[in-house]
Parts: C-alpha cells; structure tokens; sequence
C-alpha cells in the first residue's frame, strides 16, 4: 500500500463518520490525487484556478471538488463549472460575482463564509459583522447556498490559540442557528463549519468541524 493510500485508510478509521475530509491536492499532481481516489477519497482541495481546471478536465467525473484558496472574479469561470462548493468566500464582492455567474449559467452554488479567526492580518476573510450582515441579506443571492463558515487558525504551536480561534466560528455558527429570525433567507442546511488541517484537525474535531481539510498528512510536503 502506498504512502497516500495509507493515510486515507488511517483517516477513514479516525474520523467519525459525520466528518468529510476534503484531501487538499493543491500542488500535487494529478496521478497523487488518482493514488488518493483509487484508495477511496472522493472529496479534493484546490487552490488555484488553473491548476483545478487542468485536472477536474482530465480526472475522474464523480470527483467532488473544493476550491479553498483565494479566488478573483476573473478566474470565476476557471472554477464554478467544476467545484460541488467553494469554501474560501472572503468578500461581498466576490459573493455578488459567485451568484451573477450562476444566474447567467442556470447554476446555484454552494459556499461557505469564510471568517477571519487568526492573529494574522494577512489571512483572508470576514469580519463576524460582516459575516452577519451577509446571513442576514441571503435572500439577495438567488443562485447562492450559503452551507456554512470555513476558517483557519492561527499558524502556532499554540493549543490553547488554536481552540480559541476555532471556537470563534463555532460560537458564531451557534448564534446564527439560536435564533433564526434574523435570517429568514438562510438555507434549511446553514450550520456547516470548515476547520481543522493537518497539524491541528484533531482539535477542529474534537471542537465540532464538519469538515477538515488535510493536504501535508496524505501527499506529503508540496512539490
């Protein structure tokens, strides 16, 4: 058994079975992502446009693709036709292009907010204000599904700075869904949260995520 398929297997029996893991392939080729499929992994990450678009073209069909790194308007068409949801939607701006795409291509995509939670200012996202003021005019995004919020901690060593960033997006998430009134817009789904990466899923597990994203752990060191 390879390295990439090994580490799927010992995934798979780790994670509970509410969890998805998004196995993030970005810089990876795409005969790693083939090495992650043929083991069982049906969920990627990508990061960039072009590199999405050059393997969702030529890797299996029933491939579920997540795009999770910074994406310009520019490049929209580079990724909506293949993504099942980008997780990385870090302005208005950006949200207002996902959904003018979809009402020109007969297309509803599913997005996650994604919430400033690091020490880091040169981490993307939003503001839990903005994030609220967005819930709260869901209704203006008639071909957007706004599933949950995705967030990233700060890059530390530091247990007790990680669970105090996850826990931002977790108490966020648990105000919206306590009190729905607010939000009259919002899907019936809303409630996902993305966190958690190779060197911190266990927390983002232990502290709700639904979704974790872990790239280094199954493919190694990028190429």
């Amino acid at each position: 058994m390879s390295h990439i398929a090994s580490e799927i297997a010992g995934l798979r029996e780790e994670l509970p079975s509410s969890v998805k893991l998004v196995a993030v392939s970005k810089f990876h080729p795409a005969s790693a992502v083939m090495e992650a499929y043929n083991a069982g992994q049906r969920i990627f990450g990508e990061s960039r446009p072009q590199e999405l678009f050059a393997k969702a073209r030529i890797l299996p069909g029933d491939i579920s693709w997540h795009f999770i790194g910074h994406l310009q308007t520019n490049k929209l068409k580079m990724v909506l036709p293949y993504v099942s949801m980008v997780e990385s939607v870090d302005s208005e701006h950006l949200l207002g292009a996902i959904d003018r795409w979809g009402k020109e291509n007969g297309r509803t995509t599913d997005v996650l907010l994604e919430m400033h939670i690091a020490s880091e200012e040169t981490k993307q996202g939003f503001t839990r204000d903005g994030i609220l003021k967005i819930l709260s005019e869901a209704g203006n995004y008639g071909n957007v599904r706004i599933s949950g919020l995705m967030g990233m901690a700060t890059l530390t060593d530091d247990e007790s700075v990680i669970r105090a960033d996850f826990a931002k997006l977790v108490a966020l998430r648990d105000e919206v869904l306590s009190d729905r009134s607010g939000f009259p817009a919002l899907p019936e789904g809303f409630g996902l949260l993305s966190f958690g990466m190779t060197h911190d899923y266990r927390i983002a597990v232990e502290m709700g995520a639904d979704i974790v994203r872990i790239g280094t752990l199954i493919f190694g060191e990028r190429v």
